[in-house]
């Protein structure tokens, strides 16, 4: 694979769907999800030469699909304050969308209505641990933090989801 890393195509192929899966778990929302994965590739392609670590390629692209994400969040907020300024009304927030095959089951829509609630940092930590099953060290990578952070915070932002979710063990 060393020799294909150059290839953003190679890329693509290989990892899209966890950048496209990080990014639906991180807005609940499908052409949201497709937006941040298609910039985050961009991106990829735009910075490929900066690259260090071959073998950490992966939690690389997801670290870029992860700050595109908030930058994202943080301009559609932007956004939606300077409109609802600007016209003195409240803008109504779009209804997400969450994936076809679990719309049906209830707990999984109370658990993604209080993940949403999360701070971005809290949420992130949750996405990659529980929803991706990434290691901790690959959560770090992806955060840039250390892994004992990623612990300490991952114990606190589910103590947070379980009390979003009415679960307080």
């Amino acid at each position: 694979m060393h020799k294909d890393i150059t290839n953003v195509e190679h890329l693509y192929d290989c990892y899209h769907r966890d950048v496209y899966h990080f990014a639906l778990y991180y807005t609940n929302s499908r052409e949201e999800a497709e937006d941040i994965t298609q910039e985050t590739f961009f991106k990829v392609m735009k910075q490929l030469d900066k690259l260090k670590d071959l073998d950490k390629v992966k939690t690389w692209i997801l670290s870029i699909a992860r700050n595109t994400a908030v930058d994202i969040h943080r301009r559609e907020k932007v956004k939606r304050l300077l409109i609802e300024k600007l016209s003195w009304q409240p803008v109504l927030k779009e209804v997400s969308k969450p994936l076809e095959m679990i719309e049906k089951n209830e707990q999984w829509q109370k658990v993604q209505e209080a993940l949403m609630t999360l701070k971005s940092h809290d949420r992130t930590i949750i996405i990659c641990r529980m929803l991706k099953d990434y290691t901790i060290q690959e959560t770090a990578e992806i955060l840039g933090i250390s892994e004992v952070k990623v612990r300490v915070d991952f114990h606190r932002a589910m103590t947070r989801l379980r009390k979003k979710v009415g679960r307080d063990d």
